[in-house]
């Protein structure tokens, strides 16, 4: 009870917010959290729901109005003989107003899993987030860490069940198991790929002509994270949407490691030079 009265709930409504019994048609407040529930409610909180602010957004309250949200972003990863290299932008965007430019894009699930973010960050933070608690209780349950094919499969299954719900999200998420080192594509509809290179966001294209023209399977660790350091660099060049610093992950044998975060400016600046 107390902690309904922290979040707002006015005294003597218990019954109106308190948590239904099992097997009743009653629901929870949508403006509360639900506890204890079998089938858990994601948290709204008070105030206008988003369905109808939307609506107020339209004109002559329109019903079936549908926004189009605009995300813009450059991701990309790609496996080699020493692991995976993941590299992306920082900068978060709000349609045609830049948000943040400090924003991590990598999502850290355990130490041999990594998903980034592309698309809507709520959606991509909520449901990574999600996968890495599922991981977690694989790990106490089994005593091994889950696979990197299993892992995308999970996410893939989870989101599949919300399609058409306007979710926006490409992910890949990449690791390390057993079987060597591991890349898989997953988005919003629950599409799952496995594939040895991936570029997502609105600077992919440019940053797949960067990948496409320098990547080998052999190459070393340097020359690794210096394909990757240019494909983010002029992707952010030509693409408005990205930009920021770039922020490099290497998937190794015993984890990932932080290579580095480097301002894309100044490494712009020192290509131009070196083609002069």
């Amino acid at each position: 009870m107390a902690l309904l009265e922290v979040c707002g709930a006015p005294r003597g409504l218990r019954k109106a917010c308190a948590v239904p019994a099992l097997g009743s048609q009653l629901r929870s407040d949508p403006g509360h959290y639900s506890f204890s529930l079998r089938a858990p409610e994601l948290a709204v909180p008070r105030g206008m729901q988003p369905t109808e602010f939307f609506q107020s957004l339209g004109e002559n309250g329109e019903k079936n109005i549908r926004k189009e949200m605009v995300h813009g972003t450059t991701t990309l990863a790609f496996k080699f003989h020493h692991g995976v290299i993941v590299a992306v932008d920082s900068r978060a965007t709000a349609g045609n107003y830049i948000s943040s430019s400090r924003v991590n894009k990598v999502i850290e699930i355990n130490p041999s899993l990594l998903g980034t973010m592309s698309g809507c960050a709520a959606d991509c933070q909520y449901w990574e987030r999600l996968l890495a608690k599922e991981c977690r209780l694989y790990y106490l349950r089994n005593g091994e860490r889950i696979s990197v094919s299993a892992a995308s499969k999970l996410l893939s299954n989870m989101v599949y069940q919300y399609r058409g719900m306007d979710l926006s999200m490409g992910s890949m998420i990449c690791g390390w198991d057993k079987k060597g080192p591991g890349l898989y594509y997953v988005d919003q509809n629950g599409t799952r790929l496995s594939g040895n290179m991936f570029s997502t966001g609105s600077g992919s294209t440019y940053a797949y002509g960067v990948m496409d023209s320098g990547y080998q399977p052999s190459l070393s660790p340097e020359e690794a994270y210096e394909l990757g350091r240019r494909a983010i660099t002029y992707a952010t060049h030509r693409d408005s949407y990205s930009g920021g610093i770039i922020n490099m992950y290497h998937m190794k044998e015993d984890g990932w490691v932080k290579v580095e975060s480097t301002d894309v400016s100044e490494l712009l600046h020192q290509y131009q030079e070196a083609n002069q």
